[in-house]
């Protein structure tokens, strides 16, 4: 025992001893922001791989870049003063991957190789250091089509890292500004990692897709205009697959201006759309299992919006340590519904199940709405677990009609497709088995609607909840 010991040490010192740095400067990479290095990025990448794998390394410098490839065994590396430019030069990027079921889910979720930094199929990647990737050049619209192609002619780059049917990822300590339709898209991974990243964005900070057995920590967020760190499980591997053993621990996701992350002002967005919210869906075939998100802070941002609308089931979500601050819409937004974005012929129904939420507080809550959990008629929701949650409204809102309309195949959007919510507080309809523990509503300001309406909800428990009015217990 002690020599198999003594080898194997051997042979991992000998393979540190061993391991390899290509420098981009040596495959002709200039750094100067004028010449498009991403063929000498790639030349450095190919010259790794043959090699067995390494890490190559961009020095302090501005590499404007079009599509770069990373392969098997490669940790991609930016040093402190790295800059990856996406350019806006037409032909920069490769062509989109072509697709059978672009129906199914947007664009951004369907094609790939369109991106500044994007791999399939690749084993053992990583995309490291306190460098930048900065998608000046990149799109944030939603035109990607097969080939790319936009106005008869190639069109610009989609997203900043897209990863495809990878496995063991880590993504650690970079910079992303101005991501693109995504600033990071993994679809299909497993055993990821992404921690100790902050991006500052224009569109979805962190997309999972599809994926198991995957760790976003310590990372920070800036979306004002769309999601922070998304879940789906989309069509895009065509067929469902559900996201599952998922952990998202440790992370901030806020709603401030573009850029204002980035150099410290922290300025809020002060448009109606503003988001920067932890949120599983829209896209959700093969929907969501064993979710876990805890340790997290949202500010002036939506809060958590679990969504299972395309015929999947969500079941064991687990939330717990969760701060937020100036909320936008609403704080928790858990809903089902049958817009069943997905092959015709499937015949099951949106489900979700086991749900716990506990240790939330939050201030300064729109009055848009407060907590909403609602099923479809014939298909509840089924053991909510609400406990330890301390939320407090603006107020000011008006009493509205308490015939609440149902989501049927709707958006799963409050603000845009359903309005304003006839409780302040909580609205819950279609549960069976809510159980609610140690929950307190304050007002900053009267409003004119109840607190708490529910409406088919069976085995509906309550225990030390608090409204301005009083105590309620059942």
């Amino acid at each position: 025992m002690k020599r198999t010991l003594s080898l194997c040490a051997a042979l991992a010192l000998a393979a540190i001893t061993h391991a390899v740095t290509f420098d981009v400067r040596d495959y002709g990479a200039k750094g100067d922001g004028k010449t498009l290095d991403s063929p000498s990025i790639n030349a450095a990448i190919e010259a790794c791989a043959a090699q067995g794998g390494g890490t190559v390394t961009l020095p302090a410098g501005n590499y404007l870049c079009g599509s770069i490839h990373l392969k098997s065994n490669i940790e991609l590396h930016l040093d402190p003063g790295a800059v990856i430019t996406a350019t806006d030069q037409k032909g920069a990027y490769d062509p989109s991957e072509e697709f059978g079921f672009p129906e199914y889910q947007d664009g951004g979720h369907t094609y790939f190789h369109n991106s500044l930094i994007w791999a399939e199929g690749q084993t053992n990647i990583a995309i490291t250091g306190r460098g930048m990737i900065d998608g000046q050049g990149l799109t944030r619209r939603d035109t990607e089509t097969a080939g790319n192609v936009q106005g008869g002619s190639i069109g610009m780059g989609d997203k900043a890292i897209a990863l495809k049917l990878c496995r063991n990822v880590l993504i650690r300590d970079i910079t992303i500004y101005r991501g693109g339709h995504f600033a990071i898209i993994i679809t299909g991974c497993e055993y990821a990692t992404i921690d100790n990243v902050l991006i500052d964005t224009n569109r979805d900070g962190i997309d999972i897709d599809c994926c198991k057995n995957t760790t976003v920590s310590n990372t920070k967020v800036n979306t004002p205009h769309d999601d922070a760190i998304v879940l789906k499980s989309s069509y895009a591997l065509k067929k469902a697959v559900t996201c599952e053993n998922i952990l998202i621990t440790n992370c901030t996701v806020t709603g401030y201006k573009l850029g204002t992350t980035l150099d410290g002002t922290y300025v809020p967005e002060t448009v109606n759309w503003v988001c920067g919210r932890i949120k599983l869906g829209t896209e959700s075939n093969g929907g969501y299992r064993n979710i876990t998100i805890s340790n997290c802070t949202c500010i002036h941002s939506s809060g958590l919006a679990f969504e299972e609308v395309d015929q999947g089931a969500m079941e064991n979500i687990v939330v717990t340590g969760i701060s937020m601050s100036h909320v936008h819409h609403y704080p928790i937004y858990i809903t089902t519904g049958r817009r069943n974005r997905g092959p015709k012929e499937r015949t099951d129904v949106s489900s979700a199940r086991d749900i716990s939420i506990s240790n939330v507080v939050a201030d300064d809550c729109d009055a848009l709405s407060g907590i909403q959990v609602t099923g479809m008629e014939g298909y509840p929701i089924e053991n909510v677990r609400l406990s330890n949650i301390l939320l407090r409204f603006r107020g000011g809102g008006k009493k509205v009609d308490e015939n609440y309309p149902e989501l049927g195949e709707k958006y799963p959007e409050v603000a845009k497709f359903l309005g304003t919510c006839p409780a302040y507080g909580l609205f819950a309809r279609h549960v069976r088995g809510l159980q609610l523990t140690d929950v307190t509503f304050i007002l900053q300001q009267p409003d004119e609607r109840p607190c708490i309406i529910t409406n088919d909800v069976e085995d509906l428990r309550m225990r030390n909840v608090k409204t301005p009015e009083g105590w309620m217990v059942k």
